[in-house]
């Protein structure tokens, strides 16, 4: 059972970076390989495993989702383009304003649907207080924070 995951886990990755190429290859994301964001994993990293675990969660709880606005929406859930370690006034409520930031940034980027635009400004519920509309922004959600948990323990 474990080697059907673990296969499953590559065609998501190989899926993520084929369909996600034209995000992920852009000029604003590559500069995301520079920021932190949890322990020594970069903003770029931790999107694409958002993206992949997403994928994971919606199959493992066979849940019938739009595959392709679930992983977009993943990959840009945290395009708000700073390094918000850094000492800086603006960066003091980054919990709470960083998916306006993000949606922002991604829509002069990017061409997005209804469910990208609510992927990335939702991923932050329960501090953004209006929670996600679609299945695919409430599995971004949960995947976001999987994600960081493991992210944060790890890198002790």
């Amino acid at each position: 059972m474990f080697e059907h995951w673990k296969k499953r886990r590559a065609h998501w990755e190989r899926m993520v970076h084929k369909r996600g190429a034209d995000i992920l290859k852009s000029a604003n994301m590559q500069k995301e390989k520079k920021f932190l964001q949890h322990g020594k994993v970069s903003v770029y990293s931790h999107s694409v495993r958002v993206a992949v675990l997403s994928l994971f969660l919606a199959e493992l709880l066979r849940v019938k989702v739009n595959k392709e606005a679930m992983m977009r929406g993943a990959l840009l859930h945290d395009y708000f383009l700073y390094d918000w370690h850094e000492k800086d006034d603006s960066h003091r409520w980054h919990g709470f304003s960083h998916a306006r930031v993000a949606l922002k940034n991604a829509k002069k980027d990017f061409q997005l649907g209804e469910i990208e635009q609510d992927v990335i400004q939702k991923h932050m519920f329960p501090l953004n207080l209006k929670p996600p509309k679609y299945k695919e922004s409430a599995l971004v959600c949960l995947a976001d924070k999987l994600s960081a948990l493991e992210e944060t323990i790890r890198r002790r």
